[in-house]
Protein backbone atom coordinates (compact mmCIF):
# COMPACT_ATOMS: atom_id res chain seq x y z
CA UNK A 1 0.00 0.00 0.00
CA UNK A 2 1.09 3.37 -0.48
CA UNK A 3 2.76 5.33 2.73
CA UNK A 4 0.34 7.83 3.74
CA UNK A 5 2.72 10.76 2.97
CA UNK A 6 3.11 9.51 -0.61
CA UNK A 7 -0.36 9.62 -1.05
CA UNK A 8 -0.96 13.24 -2.08
CA UNK A 9 -1.16 15.10 -4.69
CA UNK A 10 2.41 15.96 -5.96
CA UNK A 11 4.71 17.63 -8.68
CA UNK A 12 4.94 15.99 -12.01
CA UNK A 13 7.58 13.12 -11.71
CA UNK A 14 11.41 14.89 -13.50
CA UNK A 15 11.97 13.24 -16.20
CA UNK A 16 15.29 10.70 -16.11
CA UNK A 17 18.65 11.19 -17.32
CA UNK A 18 18.82 11.40 -21.11
CA UNK A 19 23.17 11.37 -22.43
CA UNK A 20 25.74 13.47 -20.58
CA UNK A 21 26.15 15.97 -17.98
CA UNK A 22 28.80 17.11 -16.29
CA UNK A 23 28.56 18.89 -12.89
CA UNK A 24 30.87 19.65 -9.97
CA UNK A 25 28.73 17.19 -7.52
CA UNK A 26 26.84 14.03 -8.42
CA UNK A 27 24.62 13.38 -5.40
CA UNK A 28 23.03 9.51 -5.62
CA UNK A 29 19.85 9.49 -3.71
CA UNK A 30 16.62 11.60 -3.62
CA UNK A 31 15.76 11.67 -0.10
CA UNK A 32 16.37 14.09 2.71
CA UNK A 33 20.00 13.24 2.69
CA UNK A 34 20.56 13.74 -1.32
CA UNK A 35 18.25 16.68 -0.95
CA UNK A 36 20.05 18.83 1.83
CA UNK A 37 23.10 17.98 0.00
CA UNK A 38 22.16 19.33 -3.54
CA UNK A 39 20.52 22.18 -2.25
CA UNK A 40 23.65 23.18 0.14
CA UNK A 41 26.12 22.37 -2.08
CA UNK A 42 24.33 24.45 -5.24
CA UNK A 43 23.41 27.51 -3.00
CA UNK A 44 27.42 27.24 -2.60
CA UNK A 45 27.75 27.64 -6.15
CA UNK A 46 28.23 24.55 -7.40
CA UNK A 47 26.61 22.78 -10.22
CA UNK A 48 24.66 19.85 -8.52
CA UNK A 49 22.91 17.23 -10.28
CA UNK A 50 20.87 14.47 -8.66
CA UNK A 51 20.09 11.29 -9.88
CA UNK A 52 17.14 8.99 -7.80
CA UNK A 53 16.35 5.54 -9.20
CA UNK A 54 12.68 5.91 -8.81
CA UNK A 55 11.02 9.49 -7.39
CA UNK A 56 12.04 11.85 -4.88
CA UNK A 57 10.57 10.72 -1.21
CA UNK A 58 10.15 6.81 -2.24
CA UNK A 59 12.47 5.12 0.37
CA UNK A 60 12.72 6.11 3.97
CA UNK A 61 11.91 9.25 3.94
CA UNK A 62 8.65 9.05 2.37
CA UNK A 63 8.29 6.09 5.02
CA UNK A 64 8.91 7.60 7.95
CA UNK A 65 6.74 8.94 11.27
CA UNK A 66 7.68 12.63 10.41
CA UNK A 67 9.28 13.08 13.61
CA UNK A 68 12.32 15.20 13.24
CA UNK A 69 14.77 15.67 16.54
CA UNK A 70 16.89 18.28 17.59
CA UNK A 71 19.96 15.19 18.13
CA UNK A 72 22.29 14.38 16.07
CA UNK A 73 23.63 10.90 18.15
CA UNK A 74 19.82 9.23 18.29
CA UNK A 75 19.41 10.43 21.47
CA UNK A 76 21.10 11.73 24.31
CA UNK A 77 21.51 8.83 25.66
CA UNK A 78 23.14 6.94 23.01
CA UNK A 79 25.57 10.38 22.68
CA UNK A 80 26.71 10.28 26.90
CA UNK A 81 27.22 6.78 26.23
CA UNK A 82 29.48 6.90 22.84
CA UNK A 83 30.76 10.73 23.15
CA UNK A 84 30.96 11.89 26.34
CA UNK A 85 33.83 14.09 25.98
CA UNK A 86 32.13 16.17 23.02
CA UNK A 87 28.60 15.54 23.43
CA UNK A 88 28.11 18.81 24.77
CA UNK A 89 29.77 20.38 21.18
CA UNK A 90 27.41 17.48 19.19
CA UNK A 91 24.30 18.88 21.61
CA UNK A 92 24.57 22.66 20.50
CA UNK A 93 25.83 21.62 17.07
CA UNK A 94 22.10 19.51 17.23
CA UNK A 95 20.26 23.07 17.95
CA UNK A 96 21.61 24.81 15.20
CA UNK A 97 21.04 21.84 12.68
CA UNK A 98 17.59 22.19 14.15
CA UNK A 99 17.49 25.82 13.52
CA UNK A 100 18.66 25.64 10.03
CA UNK A 101 15.68 23.39 9.36
CA UNK A 102 13.39 25.64 10.59
CA UNK A 103 15.46 28.62 8.72
CA UNK A 104 15.36 26.69 5.33
CA UNK A 105 11.86 25.95 5.39
CA UNK A 106 10.54 29.83 6.17
CA UNK A 107 13.49 30.97 3.72
CA UNK A 108 12.02 28.67 0.88
CA UNK A 109 8.75 28.93 1.89
CA UNK A 110 7.97 25.28 1.81
CA UNK A 111 5.15 23.98 3.35
CA UNK A 112 4.95 21.32 4.89
CA UNK A 113 3.48 20.99 8.44
CA UNK A 114 6.60 21.79 10.82
CA UNK A 115 4.90 22.11 13.80
CA UNK A 116 7.32 22.22 17.17
CA UNK A 117 5.30 21.05 19.69
CA UNK A 118 7.84 18.87 21.34
CA UNK A 119 7.57 14.71 22.31
CA UNK A 120 6.36 13.26 25.24
CA UNK A 121 7.72 9.59 26.46
CA UNK A 122 5.81 7.54 28.10
CA UNK A 123 5.82 5.27 30.76
CA UNK A 124 3.49 2.14 30.35
CA UNK A 125 5.47 -0.31 33.36
CA UNK A 126 6.54 1.62 37.02
CA UNK A 127 10.13 -0.06 36.41
CA UNK A 128 10.10 2.46 33.68
CA UNK A 129 9.08 5.84 35.44
CA UNK A 130 13.04 5.98 36.82
CA UNK A 131 14.19 5.65 33.35
CA UNK A 132 12.19 9.06 32.68
CA UNK A 133 13.51 10.81 35.91
CA UNK A 134 16.92 10.05 34.66
CA UNK A 135 16.76 10.88 30.95
CA UNK A 136 15.17 14.52 31.88
CA UNK A 137 18.08 15.33 34.71
CA UNK A 138 20.70 14.70 31.19
CA UNK A 139 18.55 16.93 29.51
CA UNK A 140 18.24 19.45 32.02
CA UNK A 141 22.08 19.40 32.27
CA UNK A 142 22.45 19.64 28.94
CA UNK A 143 20.46 23.11 28.58
CA UNK A 144 17.18 21.45 27.35
CA UNK A 145 13.21 21.94 28.75
CA UNK A 146 12.38 18.95 30.13
CA UNK A 147 9.23 17.96 32.50
CA UNK A 148 8.34 14.99 33.97
CA UNK A 149 4.56 14.37 34.17
CA UNK A 150 2.91 11.97 36.67
CA UNK A 151 -0.07 9.47 35.30
CA UNK A 152 -2.57 12.32 35.55
CA UNK A 153 -0.99 14.94 34.01
CA UNK A 154 0.35 12.97 30.95
CA UNK A 155 -3.33 11.58 30.73
CA UNK A 156 -4.25 15.15 30.31
CA UNK A 157 -1.95 15.68 27.51
CA UNK A 158 -3.30 12.32 25.58
CA UNK A 159 -5.38 9.86 27.02
CA UNK A 160 -4.71 6.17 27.55
CA UNK A 161 -5.02 3.82 30.39
CA UNK A 162 -1.40 2.31 29.88
CA UNK A 163 -0.09 5.92 30.23
CA UNK A 164 1.49 5.85 34.15
CA UNK A 165 3.65 9.00 33.82
CA UNK A 166 5.64 11.31 30.91
CA UNK A 167 8.44 13.06 30.08
CA UNK A 168 7.88 15.77 28.21
CA UNK A 169 10.60 18.08 26.44
CA UNK A 170 9.57 20.76 24.44
CA UNK A 171 12.34 22.05 22.20
CA UNK A 172 14.21 18.78 20.88
CA UNK A 173 11.83 17.56 18.33
CA UNK A 174 9.67 19.04 15.91
CA UNK A 175 6.74 17.09 13.80
CA UNK A 176 6.60 17.49 9.69
CA UNK A 177 5.05 15.57 6.72
CA UNK A 178 8.60 14.52 5.44
CA UNK A 179 7.50 14.38 1.38
CA UNK A 180 6.34 18.00 1.17
CA UNK A 181 9.49 18.47 3.25
CA UNK A 182 11.54 16.54 0.13
CA UNK A 183 9.80 17.99 -2.63
CA UNK A 184 10.04 21.41 -1.22
CA UNK A 185 13.80 21.13 -0.82
CA UNK A 186 13.58 19.71 -4.30
CA UNK A 187 12.17 22.85 -5.36
CA UNK A 188 14.98 25.53 -3.30
CA UNK A 189 17.72 23.15 -4.83
CA UNK A 190 16.70 23.40 -8.54
CA UNK A 191 16.12 27.18 -7.87
CA UNK A 192 19.82 27.30 -6.60
CA UNK A 193 20.80 25.60 -10.27
CA UNK A 194 20.88 21.96 -9.23
CA UNK A 195 19.32 19.68 -11.94
CA UNK A 196 17.39 16.54 -10.49
CA UNK A 197 16.70 13.11 -12.37
CA UNK A 198 14.28 10.76 -11.49
CA UNK A 199 13.64 7.05 -12.57
CA UNK A 200 17.39 7.05 -13.13
CA UNK A 201 19.53 4.31 -10.87
CA UNK A 202 22.79 4.51 -10.53
CA UNK A 203 24.43 1.45 -11.77
CA UNK A 204 28.13 2.02 -11.61
CA UNK A 205 30.47 4.45 -9.91
CA UNK A 206 33.80 4.73 -10.90
CA UNK A 207 36.99 6.95 -10.92
CA UNK A 208 37.33 8.74 -14.31
CA UNK A 209 40.30 11.22 -14.64
CA UNK A 210 40.66 13.43 -11.60
CA UNK A 211 36.70 12.84 -10.56
CA UNK A 212 34.04 10.18 -11.21
CA UNK A 213 31.66 8.64 -13.84
CA UNK A 214 28.11 7.73 -12.84
CA UNK A 215 26.63 5.34 -15.34
CA UNK A 216 22.82 5.07 -15.38
CA UNK A 217 20.67 2.89 -18.36
CA UNK A 218 19.70 6.27 -20.16
CA UNK A 219 23.54 8.00 -20.12
CA UNK A 220 26.01 9.36 -17.73
CA UNK A 221 27.55 12.18 -15.24
CA UNK A 222 30.76 13.07 -14.86
CA UNK A 223 31.48 14.81 -11.74
CA UNK A 224 34.62 16.41 -9.59
CA UNK A 225 33.08 14.35 -6.79
CA UNK A 226 29.97 11.99 -5.50
CA UNK A 227 27.87 12.52 -2.30
CA UNK A 228 26.13 8.89 -1.91
CA UNK A 229 22.76 9.00 0.12
CA UNK A 230 21.24 6.00 -0.72
CA UNK A 231 20.38 4.72 2.70
CA UNK A 232 19.51 1.24 2.89
CA UNK A 233 19.69 0.68 -0.67
CA UNK A 234 21.87 -1.78 -1.99
CA UNK A 235 25.31 0.16 -1.84
CA UNK A 236 27.61 1.57 -4.75
CA UNK A 237 30.52 1.13 -2.64
CA UNK A 238 31.02 -2.11 -1.01
CA UNK A 239 32.17 -0.53 2.75
CA UNK A 240 28.77 0.57 2.95
CA UNK A 241 27.51 -2.87 3.22
CA UNK A 242 30.34 -4.11 6.33
CA UNK A 243 28.12 -1.03 8.69
CA UNK A 244 24.21 -0.93 7.33
CA UNK A 245 21.98 -3.76 7.22
CA UNK A 246 18.44 -2.53 6.40
CA UNK A 247 15.73 -3.20 8.96
CA UNK A 248 12.37 -2.42 8.09
CA UNK A 249 9.47 -0.88 9.97
CA UNK A 250 6.21 -0.65 9.72
CA UNK A 251 3.59 1.58 10.05
CA UNK A 252 -0.51 2.48 10.39
CA UNK A 253 -2.12 4.96 9.95
CA UNK A 254 -6.57 5.43 11.25
CA UNK A 255 -8.80 6.90 9.36
CA UNK A 256 -9.66 10.46 10.26
CA UNK A 257 -10.94 10.96 13.96
CA UNK A 258 -14.59 12.14 14.55
CA UNK A 259 -15.52 14.97 16.83
CA UNK A 260 -16.19 12.41 19.62
CA UNK A 261 -13.12 10.42 19.12
CA UNK A 262 -10.86 13.50 19.42
CA UNK A 263 -12.02 14.35 22.82
CA UNK A 264 -11.85 10.89 23.84
CA UNK A 265 -7.96 11.09 23.10
CA UNK A 266 -7.61 14.66 23.83
CA UNK A 267 -4.52 15.42 22.31
CA UNK A 268 -5.08 19.20 21.64
CA UNK A 269 -1.13 20.02 22.07
CA UNK A 270 -0.34 17.89 19.08
CA UNK A 271 3.06 16.40 20.67
CA UNK A 272 4.77 13.99 19.00
CA UNK A 273 5.12 10.40 21.32
CA UNK A 274 6.79 7.28 21.85
CA UNK A 275 6.77 4.35 24.42
CA UNK A 276 10.46 4.11 26.35
CA UNK A 277 10.70 -0.09 25.90
CA UNK A 278 12.86 -1.79 23.75
CA UNK A 279 10.47 -2.49 21.70
CA UNK A 280 8.94 0.61 21.20
CA UNK A 281 5.95 2.08 19.42
CA UNK A 282 5.87 5.94 18.16
CA UNK A 283 2.82 7.79 16.87
CA UNK A 284 1.03 11.22 16.65
CA UNK A 285 -1.66 13.21 15.11
CA UNK A 286 -1.35 13.88 11.16
CA UNK A 287 -2.52 17.47 10.16
CA UNK A 288 -6.25 16.05 8.85
CA UNK A 289 -6.77 14.02 12.42
CA UNK A 290 -5.45 10.72 11.46
CA UNK A 291 -3.07 8.83 14.72
CA UNK A 292 0.07 7.79 12.97
CA UNK A 293 1.05 4.46 14.66
CA UNK A 294 4.43 2.75 14.40
CA UNK A 295 7.18 0.74 15.21
CA UNK A 296 7.79 -2.11 17.88
CA UNK A 297 8.77 -5.16 15.01
CA UNK A 298 12.15 -4.75 13.08
CA UNK A 299 13.01 -7.19 10.95
CA UNK A 300 16.10 -8.34 9.50
CA UNK A 301 15.84 -10.78 6.32
CA UNK A 302 18.68 -13.07 5.83
CA UNK A 303 21.26 -11.17 3.67
CA UNK A 304 19.51 -8.00 4.27
CA UNK A 305 17.10 -7.97 1.13
CA UNK A 306 15.64 -4.43 -0.05
CA UNK A 307 12.26 -5.53 -1.54
CA UNK A 308 9.08 -4.12 -2.58
CA UNK A 309 7.05 -7.27 -1.52
CA UNK A 310 8.81 -6.50 2.16
CA UNK A 311 6.78 -3.34 2.26
CA UNK A 312 3.51 -5.68 3.42
CA UNK A 313 3.68 -7.70 6.23
CA UNK A 314 0.20 -9.37 7.73
CA UNK A 315 1.65 -10.26 10.97
CA UNK A 316 2.75 -7.32 11.71
CA UNK A 317 0.01 -5.24 10.82
CA UNK A 318 -1.90 -7.14 13.01
CA UNK A 319 0.10 -6.83 15.77
CA UNK A 320 0.15 -3.11 15.81
CA UNK A 321 -3.46 -2.79 15.19
CA UNK A 322 -4.16 -5.22 18.76
CA UNK A 323 -1.19 -3.16 20.52
CA UNK A 324 -3.17 0.35 19.13
CA UNK A 325 -6.42 -0.76 20.90
CA UNK A 326 -4.49 -1.54 23.90
CA UNK A 327 -3.00 2.14 23.93
CA UNK A 328 -6.47 3.84 22.75
CA UNK A 329 -9.20 1.48 23.46
CA UNK A 330 -11.68 4.22 23.34
CA UNK A 331 -11.46 4.02 19.22
CA UNK A 332 -12.14 0.53 18.88
CA UNK A 333 -13.49 0.08 15.61
CA UNK A 334 -12.10 3.06 14.02
CA UNK A 335 -10.20 1.72 10.77
CA UNK A 336 -7.15 2.14 9.17
CA UNK A 337 -6.50 4.17 5.76
CA UNK A 338 -3.08 3.28 5.48
CA UNK A 339 -0.39 0.49 6.32
CA UNK A 340 3.45 0.28 5.26
CA UNK A 341 6.66 -1.06 5.46
CA UNK A 342 10.23 0.26 4.60
CA UNK A 343 14.01 -0.80 5.24
CA UNK A 344 15.92 1.95 7.87
CA UNK A 345 19.48 2.34 7.03
CA UNK A 346 20.72 0.45 10.53
CA UNK A 347 24.26 0.44 12.02
CA UNK A 348 25.52 -0.47 15.32
CA UNK A 349 25.77 3.14 17.01
CA UNK A 350 22.69 3.74 15.60
CA UNK A 351 23.39 7.49 14.03
CA UNK A 352 25.13 8.50 11.11
CA UNK A 353 28.42 7.55 9.77
CA UNK A 354 30.44 8.65 6.89
CA UNK A 355 33.07 7.35 4.48
CA UNK A 356 35.48 8.30 1.45
CA UNK A 357 35.85 6.07 -1.21
CA UNK A 358 37.04 6.46 -5.22
CA UNK A 359 40.44 7.74 -3.47
CA UNK A 360 38.49 10.41 -1.57
CA UNK A 361 36.51 11.56 -4.93
CA UNK A 362 33.32 9.97 -3.20
CA UNK A 363 31.56 10.34 -0.03
CA UNK A 364 28.88 8.73 1.45
CA UNK A 365 26.66 9.15 4.84
CA UNK A 366 24.18 6.57 5.82
CA UNK A 367 23.60 4.85 8.78
CA UNK A 368 20.64 7.03 10.69
CA UNK A 369 19.23 4.19 12.06
CA UNK A 370 15.20 5.83 11.88
CA UNK A 371 16.16 9.57 13.11
CA UNK A 372 17.26 10.97 10.07
CA UNK A 373 14.51 13.62 9.45
CA UNK A 374 16.84 16.68 11.28
CA UNK A 375 20.16 14.74 11.00
CA UNK A 376 20.21 13.79 7.31
CA UNK A 377 20.81 17.87 6.64
CA UNK A 378 24.00 17.82 9.15
CA UNK A 379 25.02 14.33 7.70
CA UNK A 380 25.04 16.31 4.03
CA UNK A 381 26.73 19.40 5.35
CA UNK A 382 29.31 17.08 6.94
CA UNK A 383 30.19 15.26 3.58
CA UNK A 384 29.92 18.18 1.64
CA UNK A 385 33.26 19.08 4.05
CA UNK A 386 34.49 16.02 3.84
CA UNK A 387 34.28 16.53 -0.19
CA UNK A 388 35.97 19.44 0.02
CA UNK A 389 38.70 18.54 2.07
CA UNK A 390 37.67 21.07 4.97
CA UNK A 391 39.17 20.87 8.42
CA UNK A 392 36.66 22.51 10.53
CA UNK A 393 34.71 21.88 13.58
CA UNK A 394 32.83 19.45 12.37
CA UNK A 395 35.23 16.88 10.87
CA UNK A 396 36.99 17.53 13.30
CA UNK A 397 34.11 15.45 15.68
CA UNK A 398 35.23 12.05 16.54
CA UNK A 399 31.83 10.91 15.73
CA UNK A 400 32.97 11.71 12.04
CA UNK A 401 36.25 10.72 12.32
CA UNK A 402 35.95 7.33 13.90
CA UNK A 403 32.92 4.32 11.84
CA UNK A 404 30.89 2.27 14.24
CA UNK A 405 31.96 -1.54 14.40
CA UNK A 406 31.04 -3.20 11.08
CA UNK A 407 28.55 -5.85 10.95
CA UNK A 408 30.14 -9.73 10.74
CA UNK A 409 29.37 -11.39 7.42
CA UNK A 410 26.16 -13.88 6.74
CA UNK A 411 25.26 -15.52 8.60
CA UNK A 412 26.76 -15.06 11.97
CA UNK A 413 25.36 -11.55 10.56
CA UNK A 414 21.69 -12.79 10.86
CA UNK A 415 21.80 -14.89 13.88
CA UNK A 416 23.45 -12.25 15.80
CA UNK A 417 20.76 -9.71 14.68
CA UNK A 418 17.94 -12.46 15.36
CA UNK A 419 19.86 -12.73 19.05
CA UNK A 420 19.80 -9.18 19.84
CA UNK A 421 16.32 -9.13 19.07
CA UNK A 422 14.82 -11.82 21.20
CA UNK A 423 17.20 -10.42 24.24
CA UNK A 424 15.71 -7.05 24.26
CA UNK A 425 12.19 -8.94 24.18
CA UNK A 426 12.66 -10.36 27.16
CA UNK A 427 14.61 -7.78 28.51
CA UNK A 428 10.92 -5.76 28.18
CA UNK A 429 9.45 -8.94 30.13
CA UNK A 430 11.70 -8.41 33.05
CA UNK A 431 11.14 -5.09 33.74
CA UNK A 432 14.18 -3.66 31.31
CA UNK A 433 16.83 -6.21 33.13
CA UNK A 434 19.80 -7.18 30.49
CA UNK A 435 20.55 -10.65 30.15
CA UNK A 436 24.34 -11.54 29.57
CA UNK A 437 23.98 -10.93 25.55
CA UNK A 438 22.97 -7.95 25.93
CA UNK A 439 25.81 -7.17 28.57
CA UNK A 440 28.64 -8.86 26.00
CA UNK A 441 27.47 -6.00 23.29
CA UNK A 442 27.44 -3.36 25.82
CA UNK A 443 30.75 -3.85 26.86
CA UNK A 444 31.58 -4.58 23.12
CA UNK A 445 30.44 -0.39 22.66
CA UNK A 446 27.85 -1.98 20.55
CA UNK A 447 24.89 -0.97 23.21
CA UNK A 448 21.66 -2.10 21.26
CA UNK A 449 18.95 -0.58 23.26
CA UNK A 450 15.85 -0.21 20.52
Amino acid sequence: MTPFWLDQPGPDRRPPLDGLEEADLVVVGGGLTGLWGALQAAEEGKRVVLLEGERLAFGASGRNGGFCPASLTHGIGNGVARWPDELAQLERMGRDNHAGIRTAIERHGIDCGWRERGEIAVATAEHQLPWLEEEAELLRAHGWDAELLDGPAVRAQVNSPTFLGGLWTRDVSALVDPVRLCWGLARAAEAAGARIREGTPVTALARDGAGVRAETPGGRVLARGALLATSAFPPLVRAIGRYVVPVYDYVLVTDPLSAEQRAAVGWDGGQGLSDVTNLFHYFRMTDDGRILWGGYDAVYDFAGRVAPERDERPATFDRLTEHFFTAFPQLEGIGFSHRWGGAIDTCSRFSPLWGRALGGRAVYVVGFTGLGVGSSRFGARVALDLLDGADNERTRLEMVRRRPLPFPPEPARWAGIRLTQRALARADEREGRRGPWLRVLDRLGLGFDS
